[in-house]
This record gives structure tokens, sequence and C-alpha cells, in this order.
């Protein structure tokens, strides 16, 4: 009998993802999902968020009524500043990301393969944004990169494949896979599953993931 299970909310994902970051780390942030990650780091953990707009020592959201919209993230949301923070030029910010000055990286993703590679700016939809940004330059420049994804697409397709259909922005950079089911690790054996929500039996995770887990 299969069990009843509750998929994380999205301040649960981030709260999990929060978890693994290491104290002194210096992390960027992607652009949705995983800007929420800042809002549930200890307060007595001493870590550097990095904005690619120009940001190094970026806090959590302000509160209601307390945004200062010169201040914001990459992804043009109101953000804080803890002291001894800094702010600088914006060929300055690539040249931290693609000299591998940045410990990790958490970015939102269309899809993840097998193998690790990352698909996360273009699904070739004409709404769809029209530039890659900095995620490539993330993706490769970090000394690691966790992705922060919901397991499965509105349509409920996997978001873990074999092979990403749409255009990749990083091969084989991808470490771990935070999504509302599990937490999965990306290994030269294949995909390992660290975690699952409870209820989550590995059975019905494999048969929604669709590509091979190990356990």
């Amino acid at each position: 009998m299969t069990m009843a299970y509750s998929r994380l909310m999205r301040d649960q994902m981030a709260a999990r993802v929060a978890r693994d970051i290491p104290e002194g780390a210096y992390v960027n942030l992607g652009i949705g999902l995983p800007t929420l990650v800042a809002n549930h780091l200890p307060r007595d953990l001493e870590v550097f968020l990095h904005s690619e707009n120009g940001l190094l020592g970026m806090g959590p959201a302000p509160a209601a009524g307390e945004e200062d919209y010169d201040l914001i993230n990459a992804g043009k949301q109101p953000v804080t500043l803890l002291p001894g923070g800094a702010y600088f030029h914006h060929a300055d910010s690539f040249a931290m990301m693609r000299g591998g000055h940045l410990d990790l990286c958490v970015l939102g993703a269309f899809q993840v393969s097998l193998h690790g590679d990352l698909a996360n700016w273009h699904t070739g939809a004409p709404d769809a944004i029209p530039a890659v940004g900095g995620a490539m330059d993330l993706a490769i420049g970090a000394k690691k990169t966790f992705v922060m994804m919901e397991h499965l697409t509105k349509s409920g397709e996997s978001k873990i494949v074999e092979s990403c259909s749409y255009p990749l922005t990083g091969i084989a950079c991808v470490s771990r896979i935070y999504t509302d089911l599990a937490v999965i690790d990306v290994t030269p054996a294949g995909l390992k599953v660290i975690e699952m929500v409870e209820g989550l039996e590995f059975e019905e995770l494999q048969r929604l993931t669709r590509v091979p887990l190990l356990a």
C-alpha cells in the first residue's frame, strides 16, 4: 500500500537547501526559487551571498514597507545588505563568477539530465527570457552547482530527464538536485537519492522520475 505524502512547499525547499550551505561559503542564488534560500539561512551562520548585478554580502528580503528599489538582486527583487557588504561593477561581478571565486551557486532549472547537464534559460516559447544572462558563467564558474526546482512540470512530466531537450546552460555541471519530492546527488554511478519527503516510497519516486535512480 502506498503511503500518503506531501510535496514540499517552496519555502520548505529553500530551507532544505539552506541546511547544506556551509559556514564561510561564497554563494550565488539564481533568479526565481533560489532567491528564497536567503530568508532561511541562520542569522549566526557567516555566508557571503553574491548577486551578479554587483552585490556581495546580501541579506534576506526587507520587511514590508522597508524596501529600497535601488538595492535589488539580479531578479529585480528588493534585498538587504549585511554589515560589511559591498557594491561593485557588473563586470567585476562576472569576473568573480568566471574566475572560480564562488563556492557554490543555487540555480533553478527546466531540465537536469542523468549526467548533470543543465537547461535553465530557454524553452523555445515565443515569450521566453531572451538571453542566458549569467547562468552559464555561474554553472561552470562556481565550484559546485545546486539545482532547486519542482520535480514535475505542470503537465506531470519529470524535469529530471535522460537527455535535455531544451538548449543547454552547462554540461555535467550539476552536483545536487533539490525538488519538492527529494534530494538527489549526481554521481559517476548515476542519480543517487539522498532524501525523500515523508511517506514517499522509492518505487513511486522512480515511477514519477522515469529515469534510473539509485537508492
